[in-house]
This record gives structure tokens, sequence and C-alpha cells, in this order.
């Protein structure tokens, strides 16, 4: 284990951070599709009406309002707080605490500046 240490800082200058290129993600839904298998003389059948069973009820799922799906489930992150802005780009359940100084510099005023006149939809009456 202390012979990966030795690699890790070369391959971080290589290939960026390891996050843009981890394999855990497909090899944790790959270990879910192996445990569907029941025929293992043809595991790869398996495998893929798994995962078309898994794409399908996900998107299904998307369109089912009175049933409570992954979609549509209450946010983990809503902490029963009061909700901050009027404008719906800011409209999300939040428990300030503290007081919070922050410098922007003019290009991440020029950044929020378009991100809100871009994507809130009380702007878009006066931007046509």
């Amino acid at each position: 284990m202390v012979h990966l240490a030795v690699h890790l800082p070369r391959e971080a200058k290589y290939a960026g951070p390891v996050a843009l290129r981890w394999m855990y993600p497909i090899e944790r839904a790959l270990g879910r599709y192996k445990s569907y298998v029941k025929n293992k003389a043809r595991p790869e059948g398996s495998i893929t009406e798994a995962y078309i069973i898994n794409e399908s009820l996900s998107f299904c799922s998307l369109y089912l309002d009175s049933i409570e799906t992954k979609f549509n489930c209450v946010e983990g992150n809503d902490d029963g707080g009061q909700r901050v802005g009027g404008l719906s780009v800011f409209s999300q359940n939040v428990r300030p605490f503290g007081k919070a100084q922050i410098e922007l510099s003019q290009q991440e005023i020029d950044i929020a500046c378009w991100y809100v006149l871009n994507n809130c939809d009380e702007v878009q009456e006066y931007l046509e």
C-alpha cells in the first residue's frame, strides 16, 4: 500500500484529479447488475435485462406524481429553514448561520449576473 503513494502524485500530474477518471461508480453498478444474474451459463443476458429494467423504471418513475420515487422525494438537505430570496434561481430552503463576508472579483460578479439573467424566469420577460 505504501508503494501506491509513490505513484499517485505522478498520476495526478498526468491525468488530473482522480474523480474525473475513477471507475468506482461503474464498478458499483456492475456489481449491482452482477447480483441480478440468474443464468450462470449466459450472464450477459441477465445483466442486459437488469439494465433495461432499471432504465425503464427510472424513466417511468419520472412521471409518477402520486407515488414517492427517488426523483420526487423530499430533499435530503431540507432542514426546515426559511425560504431565502424572491427569485426562482435562489428558491431553496436554507438555515443561515453566522455572518458571511465574501469578496468577489469583478469576473465572478459578471458570471453571477450572467447566471441570474439567463436562468431566472422572472427576468425572461424583460430580456425579450
